[in-house]
């Protein structure tokens, strides 16, 4: 049988679990994934059970916290004036917004908390701190020209 191998573009389905089996994400909605084997487009950790994988098989990738979105950084949880922020839409527990890094990198901040004259927000990956697991199935190998 035929494994991918670096270059081919594999099609793949996944589900994304916290390590409590909560699914935090899959292609269900957005469909199927082009992941081409070895241009760091997802885990190195999936990329590598790929490799020992045929067409319609199935496997299921545990990648420790260190090794996905990094540990929780506490200092990453700020306070933003609201005079800060643009007046709408308002913001809300829960929304994202987008800010500069101070090295003028893009990046997203989470709404922990509104109050009357700031906001508390967060710019950590909701999934800093937690062990993920991808169960994959392997739908498609386009092998390299």
């Amino acid at each position: 049988m035929t494994t991918p191998s670096s270059g081919d573009t594999v099609t793949i389905d996944y589900v994304l679990k916290r390590t409590d089996g909560q699914e935090v994400g899959n292609t269900q909605q957005a469909g199927p994934q082009d992941i081409t084997i070895g241009s760091g487009q997802i885990f190195p950790q999936i990329e590598e059970a790929l490799t020992g994988m045929s067409v319609g098989d199935e496997q299921t990738v545990a990648i420790p916290c260190d090794k996905a979105f990094g540990p929780r950084n506490e200092q990453m949880i700020i306070d933003i004036p609201r005079a800060n922020l643009p007046p709408e839409p308002a913001p809300q527990p829960g929304m994202a917004l987008q800010a500069q890094s101070p090295d003028g990198q893009p990046m997203t901040l989470y709404v922990l908390e509104v109050g009357e004259e700031t906001i508390k927000a967060d710019g950590n990956h909701p999934l800093a701190g937690e062990d993920i697991t991808f169960d994959i199935t392997l739908r498609e190998i386009k092998q390299a020209a």
